[in-house]
């Protein structure tokens, strides 16, 4: 497929900034794809010294199964495109000396924060949900904004933020002892590094002599001046973004950005896509007079390539349930109407909380669906225990693992025992566990302390030596019996059922370890490290799996539909307090809520549907409902409301019954 003429300007220009302002469904990608094999073939870049960058994983693999087939492997060998963390994560594993890392750094998710926060702050917080929630974000919003804990001592007002102060040293003391580092230092510290570190940063800017950022208006204040460093002076660059896309405020993210770059280069090219590939006519003109509410400091109008299509269609629904029941029988007669497969539609809602009844509603009508964003399996906190314990059987060394299982259940391994260790393990550059077996141990903790970290490890160690050369099921049984998990799980669920569903869980994975060991006709029997290393791998998998084509409707939150696109779209719930959502109307951010509006919408590649209810169960209550302004903003000439439609007569239902019959039979007659 040619390119347009504003896509064509986005691919050839080279010599200096380029930010290209990419309208919903406007080829953005292949424009990023086309632009690197420009570079290799055409302007003498090597692919080595080109780094693409973008936010999640599928992103990345999108973009780099399309170069593979644009560039040869040859010409695209050293070609970097991955997430922003994953740079920088690449950036601190090759600047670990200068950061005074020990190579073998652990990485904590958040689970893993909350367990050490929780731990910390166990004095002033007292394990309050809601106000380790509050440090959680409160330590991410200074990390984004390069705020160090010096600094935020110096900066903090109020009793409260003096306190997050504080607790944010406690913590990065901690990590820095335990060789570990979150999901935020994977920017900050490569950023703060780069501004810091000449010698560091030439050297990046010599190997990224070229860089390309997606989703440009998602980019938060810290990945704003990573990108900054790593172009230098030179400012050989190209961003993709759309500000109009921009609905992840919440998670840092500055669409400001986009008008900062113009500050900040002066000489910054301009190419606005405009052309949209992906919608009818119709749903473009919407989205189009939906956003214009938003202020805008680059404007920008999306032109269909398509003709106009259908007019949208607004069901009212009497409450939730019969929302739900009205959306699946709509898909049914629709799939049937127009020969279209189920992963066809999809349903976007505003709030996690909505699914369950739409997923009853498909299943009580037997109609494959798919969830996105449910919790795999791998994720769940009693899988990653396990996990951990069989990590650290297998490869004692193993820092990250050793951390999670130490005082799980607790034994007396808390966050003052492990600093200790740490500081010993850094000292003599040698794993956390390793460090329980030095001599020095009885120096560096008190007796009793000492005496807890050298039995739990040398049991580990027995384990360990039991599981491979003696009856590994049986070691592994007698793990579990002999930390009392079960005992902890019950003493830490919020019920006794929740406790035994988690049990489950383990038996679970117990059972596929068995099976994975004894070997069966397909696959040879495993090691048990071979067995820890399948599973680790198993969760990745996992969720590259969900990516596969299977027919079935896909169900998902309105942010977590950005950048896909379907034929048909059910935007449920469309009512004041659920989209625009309540919170956001108190803190006085409706445009982003239209901006969350406008994805919805421009997913939608043939005909779009809302949906609302005139009551809706909210705390234990019946509270009615009123339409969502988004939609009394919308081009009411392109809208059919169901429930202003005027009831056909007794007639004109029999004459469609008719016709409705004899079309099934036409069509049963064709097969």
């Amino acid at each position: 497929m040619k390119l347009n003429p504003a896509q064509q300007q986005a691919v050839t220009y080279v010599s200096g900034p380029c930010l290209v302002l990419a309208g919903a469904g406007s080829g953005k990608t292949r424009v990023i794809i086309n632009k690197i094999a420009y570079l290799v073939q055409q302007c003498g870049y090597k692919a080595r010294h080109i780094a693409a960058v973008t936010f999640t994983n599928k992103a990345a693999r999108e973009m780099k199964e399309r170069i593979a087939g644009t560039l040869g492997k040859g010409e695209a060998r050293g070609l970097r495109i991955s997430t922003f963390h994953t740079l920088g994560l690449d950036i601190i594993r090759r600047e670990h000396k200068v950061l005074g890392l020990k190579p073998g750094f652990s990485l904590f998710d958040d689970q893993d924060t909350l367990a050490l926060l929780k731990e910390l702050t166990e004095d002033e917080l007292l394990e309050d949900k809601d106000q380790l929630q509050q440090l959680i974000k409160q330590i991410s919003d200074w990390k984004n904004d390069l705020v160090l804990p010096e600094r935020a001592q110096r900066i903090a007002q109020g009793e409260k933020e003096v306190l997050h102060a504080e607790l944010y040293a406690r913590y990065r003391d901690h990590m820095t002892a335990y060789n570990a580092l979150d999901f935020d230092d994977l920017i900050m510290i490569p950023t703060v590094l780069l501004s810091s570190n000449q010698a560091v940063r030439e050297k990046w800017q010599d190997r990224i002599r070229y860089l390309l950022v997606d989703e440009y208006q998602d980019t938060n204040t810290s990945q704003y001046q990573l990108v900054k460093q790593l172009v230098g002076e030179r400012a050989r660059f190209t961003v993709v973004g759309d500000d109009d896309q921009s609905i992840y405020s919440w998670r840092g993210a500055k669409p400001q950005n986009l008008v900062l770059l113009g500050k900040d280069y002066p000489n910054l090219e301009l190419v606005k896509l405009e052309e949209n590939y992906r919608s009818s006519g119709r749903i473009l003109k919407a989205a189009n007079i939906l956003i214009a509410n938003n202020p805008h400091v680059y404007d920008k109008t999306l032109r269909a390539n398509l003709n106009y299509g259908e007019p949208l269609t607004v069901v009212t629904a009497n409450n939730e349930e019969h929302e739900a029941e009205r959306v699946v029988a709509t898909l049914v007669r629709h799939k049937f109407m127009n020969h279209a497969k189920h992963k066809d539609y999809a349903i976007l809602y505003r709030g996690n909380h909505q699914a369950r009844i739409f997923e009853k509603a498909l299943m009580t009508n037997r109609i494959p669906y798919k969830i996105s964003g449910g919790t795999s399996f791998f994720s769940r906190s009693e899988i990653k225990d396990i996990m951990g314990y069989l990590r650290v059987l297998v490869n004692p060394d193993d820092d990250n693992a050793f951390l999670r299982i130490c005082n799980v259940p607790k034994r007396g391994m808390g966050p003052a025992t492990l600093e200790k260790i740490g500081r010993l393990a850094n000292r003599k550059q040698i794993s956390l566990f390793a460090a329980c077996f030095d001599p020095e141990i009885e120096q560096a903790l008190p007796p009793q302390g000492a005496e807890t970290a050298m039995v739990f490890t040398r049991w580990l160690v027995e384990l360990g030596d039991r599981a491979q050369r003696g009856d590994t099921l049986e070691a592994l049984k007698e793990m579990i019996r002999g930390i009392n998990y079960e005992d902890h799980l019950y003493d830490t669920s919020p019920s006794p059922k929740a406790a035994e569903m988690r049990m489950k869980n383990v038996s679970e994975l117990y059972r596929w370890i068995t099976d994975m060991l004894e070997g069966d006709d397909l696959e040879e029997a495993m090691t048990l490290a071979q067995v820890v290393t399948r599973l680790t791998l198993r969760d990745m998998m996992e969720r590259n799996n969900e990516d596969e084509e299977s027919d079935q409707v896909q169900m998902m939150t309105l942010h977590a539909s950005k950048g896909l696109e379907f034929p048909y779209v059910f935007l449920v719930g469309a009512e004041e307090g659920l989209l625009p959502h309540q919170s956001s109307l108190d803190e006085g951010n409706v445009e982003e809520e239209r901006r969350l509006a406008y994805v919805g919408i421009t997913r939608a590649q043939r005909e779009l549907f809302f949906t609302l209810c005139k009551e809706r169960r909210q705390y234990g209550e019946q509270l009615k409902c009123e339409p969502s302004r988004f939609l009394l903003e919308l081009p009411q000439d392109d809208l059919v409301w169901e429930a202003r439609q005027k009831k056909p007569s007794a007639e004109q239902r029999q004459q469609t019954g008719k016709s409705n019959i004899a079309m099934m039979r036409a069509m049963l007659n064709k097969k």
